[in-house]
């Protein structure tokens, strides 16, 4: 069983996931504070997108531009997904 794949980061689901993982746990940590997470979240989805399109033999100069679209959508999905997390278990998320 694995959990994660190349395969499964070039997805909006796995790109997702991984980002709002990642996201959550450097956020607070030294000079990150200070970055916003709105940002340090598309930097994270093109950290996760380009190399999971290069490892799946997908990354060509028509997906590399799109690659900056579809990390804003993986970046806001993430913010917006913990956000909503937030809202529903605030007890969690003190």
């Amino acid at each position: 069983m694995e959990f994660v794949t190349w395969t499964t980061l070039a997805t909006c689901a796995g790109a997702l996931t991984m980002v709002l993982v990642i996201t959550q746990l450097i956020k607070g940590i030294g000079f990150l504070k200070k970055v916003p997470t709105q940002l340090l979240s598309y930097i994270l989805a093109l950290l996760v997108l380009y190399p999971a399109y290069l490892f799946t033999g997908q990354l060509n100069a028509t997906n590399a531009v799109l690659i900056l679209f579809n990390g804003v959508i993986v970046a806001l999905a993430a913010n917006g997904g913990f956000a909503a997390l937030k809202r529903s278990f605030p007890n969690l998320f003190k």
